[in-house]
């Protein structure tokens, strides 16, 4: 999965999120456009591309068009199960970055993408070792990751794994989703854990 892709198309789940491989979202599925979207899935065994909104809201309607970054991320449903409201829950896992080619929504208003896979930044790929200067990061990532509501998605972090450190971070630094984005969008790991550093020191500097 390592080689750049040909385009390929799949369905996308705008939200007002951004994940990133490894990473874990709980979901609640109401729209009827999502139950047949994850009925799909979980008959095919397939997936859905997750950007973040940059128009527009998480539920359509009438006259309100929806708009998503040209970054995501590919994911899987892992878990599911009825919520006590009775809706449909499901947990997604991130497992690939992607960049939207062409976006365009069906008639069931399901937004479709034709995307091509990152030759970096998916699940499965080797640790890539972490060095000495990010170890403050390490600690962070620790000390984030011992939250309960973290610990209740059950990620399997590796700490000694630079990618993960900066995906991970990414995503639980308490930080505007405009700026996690601009973290998915770099596709260069030191690159990223860089950016990370100077968020942390301009949110510790604020606090």
């Amino acid at each position: 999965m390592g080689a750049i892709s040909e385009p390929e198309l799949i369905p996308l789940f705008p939200l007002r999120s951004v994940l990133f491989p490894g990473g874990r979202l709980p979901l609640q599925i109401f729209e009827q456009r999502y139950i047949d979207l994850v009925s799909h899935c979980m008959k095919t065994d397939s997936g859905f591309g997750i950007c973040l909104i940059s128009q527009g809201e998480e539920t359509v309607r009438p006259g309100v068009h929806q708009q998503v970054e040209r970054v995501g991320t590919y994911v899987r449903i892992v878990d599911w199960d009825q919520l006590p409201n009775g809706l449909l829950g499901i947990t997604v896992e991130g497992r690939h970055k992607f960049s939207v080619q062409d976006c365009w929504a069906r008639d069931d208003k399901l937004l479709m993408a034709a995307v091509q896979f990152a030759a970096e930044d998916y699940l499965g790929q080797p640790a890539l070792p972490l060095s000495e200067e990010h170890q403050s990061l390490v600690d962070l990532l620790r000390d984030l990751a011992a939250h309960p509501m973290i610990e209740s998605l059950d990620l399997d972090i590796d700490f000694d794994d630079s990618r993960q450190l900066a995906w991970r971070l990414s995503e639980l630094l308490p930080v505007p989703m405009h700026q996690k984005q601009q973290l998915l969008a770099l596709n260069d790991t030191d690159e990223r854990l860089q950016e990370i550093e100077n968020l942390v020191a301009s949110v510790m500097h604020q606090g």
